[in-house]
């Protein structure tokens, strides 16, 4: 019976990998040299300690040859390869640099096998077999290498974003009273710790995306630094205004709208961005569902006063309007739209009557008739006040009704 050439080409590459292994210690220093000699730019290891290294490179080696002499099973999978791959990408080495590292242990493990194989007088086609081998295995674990590698760097990534998530999470809670706590958040997420803050928040859009987009690279363009985060229902951000205008940031922002945006006052330093982002809440609340719009707390503080008193909005509703909300829908819409007209004309009768198109006398028929069913007078500051606040309300209610 003839032996069959390829058990004969695998005998020579176990017994020629067994011959080499006592020789692991020397041929990690023949690659720790080949890394250290060649373009710096390939095998930049300056984060890992010279030991280190070492370790890595007796390891990978030795399991070359213990894979090639049949002792291990491999290379798909390999512990080894993977564990390296692993400490490597924790380590911040670039893959690259790893792979080329692999590919020079391989020819290196190559070359002690070949010299092993003259030393031994072993078939050049057996030879040829090794080669083939070698290769494979060199492969496989560099395969397994990436693998885990690109696995850790997910990871880590993910870590990244989930600590990132809760320091931006503690800020809008207001943990940053802690100095402490706000001069370390401050360098993670490359902010200032002092000068101004807006808080901006972005509803969630009825197509699932958020009413803001393009909003960071508008920002960034304007030289504004910016951290966003994505909630549940809103997306919220924390602009570092910095010597800048609060209007140069609004102005980018504003055509960007798509649906209800939100933004706080100016607040003085990271301290004082929970409360920032309490404000944008509120002032988003003034804004209508549908709404594509970006509103400032300055344009909605007497809506912003009823939102945060739900309640009391409803009790000086009722109080002020009650009556005239109870009439038919035609005459009571016809005396909202005078009162409206009539408070927005600083309680001018003609202008009111231009603004409606209609007669000076039928405005103030209607004003006697509100007078006759609210019981109070119109005229009055109290009286300016609280209508006008009542109306308020009213857009409120039927706007957030929609």
């Amino acid at each position: 019976m003839v032996a069959d050439p390829a058990d004969s080409a695998a005998e020579v590459t176990h017994a020629l990998a067994r011959a080499r292994l006592a020789d692991v210690p020397a041929l990690t220093e023949r690659l720790m040299a080949a890394i250290f000699t060649d373009n710096p730019e390939w095998t930049d290891y300056s984060p890992v300690p010279k030991e280190d290294l070492w370790e890595g490179c007796r390891q990978y080696l030795e399991r070359i040859l213990q894979i090639l002499s049949g002792e291990v099973s491999g290379p798909d999978g390999d512990d080894v390869a993977a564990a390296i791959g692993r400490r490597r990408a924790e380590q911040g080495v670039p893959l690259e640099v790893m792979l080329r590292t692999f590919r020079l242990g391989g020819r290196i493990a190559w070359e002690a096998l070949v010299d092993q194989a003259h030393q031994d007088g072993a078939d050049p086609d057996s030879v040829l077999g090794v080669a083939t081998s070698i290769w494979t295995v060199i492969d496989g674990l560099s395969s397994t290498l990436s693998t885990s590698y690109r696995n850790t760097e997910l990871e880590r990534l993910r870590r990244d974003d989930q600590r990132r998530h809760a320091m931006v999470e503690d800020l809008l809670a207001g943990r940053a009273r802690d100095i402490a706590f706000a001069q370390r958040t401050a360098k993670e997420l490359d902010l200032p710790t002092g000068g101004r803050y807006l808080a901006i928040v972005a509803d969630l859009t009825s197509d699932g995306g958020f009413a803001l987009r393009g909003h960071q690279d508008a920002l960034s363009a304007l030289h504004f630094r910016s951290v966003w985060q994505v909630r549940a229902d809103s997306l919220v951000g924390l602009v570092a205004l910095e010597q800048r205008s609060k209007d140069l940031a609004l102005d980018a922002l504003r055509p960007l709208a798509r649906g209800r945006v939100a933004v706080s006052p100016p607040v003085r330093g990271l301290a004082e961005v929970g409360l920032a982002h309490q404000l944008a809440l509120t002032t988003l609340g003034t804004s209508s569902y549908g709404a594509a719009e970006l509103v400032t707390l300055e344009e909605r503080y007497p809506e912003a006063l009823l939102v945060q008193s739900p309640d009391l909005a409803q009790r000086m509703l009722e109080s002020q309007l009650g009556p005239i909300l109870e009439l038919p829908v035609k005459e009571r819409d016809m005396l909202l739209d005078t009162l409206a007209a009539w408070l927005e004309e600083n309680c001018s009768t003609a202008n009111a009557a231009v603004r409606l198109h209609c007669h000076r006398n039928t405005v103030l028929n209607r004003l006697h008739r509100i007078t006759s069913l609210i019981g109070q007078p119109l005229y009055g500051r109290s009286a300016y006040v609280s209508l006008s606040l009542a109306l308020s309300a009213l857009r409120l209610r039927d706007g957030l009704r929609d």
